[in-house]
């Protein structure tokens, strides 16, 4: 059963995945193409050794920091596939997972907290 999940997940994801894979070709080949087509004229070349001032973000992505990699590639796939496997849906019911009290002893669900028809909130923030 988990296989034939696997696969029908494989089939569904692989458009989204060519799409992207696609689109991140396309502006690294954009990149390249100005960097390629673009003689700089000697100006710019001077202007060039002198480097870009600190605040102006570059034009382009670099030769050895390209956009439609092999690992860039795989990131977007485990992406795709994770959104897929999520248990979390719009319009569909919320997640029940269990939680662990803080002595370890017990071991509830979410929803177990909730009392009568007043609303259960959850704050996910930061104690630093």
């Amino acid at each position: 059963v988990q296989l034939l999940t696997q696969a029908a997940a494989c089939i569904l994801l692989f458009p989204r995945f060519l799409l992207t894979a696609v689109m991140l070709w396309l502006l690294d080949f954009l990149c390249i193409r100005k960097k390629m087509l673009t003689m700089p004229t000697a100006e710019e070349v001077a202007s060039a050794n002198e480097g870009p001032p600190p605040d102006d973000p570059p034009v382009c992505v670099s030769d050895s920091n390209r956009m439609f990699t092999l690992e860039s590639l795989k990131a977007v796939w485990h992406g795709q596939k994770l959104d897929f496997f999520k248990s979390a849906h719009v319009g569909s019911l919320a997640p029940n997972p269990e939680v662990i009290q803080l002595d370890g002893q017990k071991r509830l669900r979410i929803l177990d907290f909730a009392r009568g028809k007043r609303p259960l909130i959850l704050n996910f923030g930061s104690c630093t």
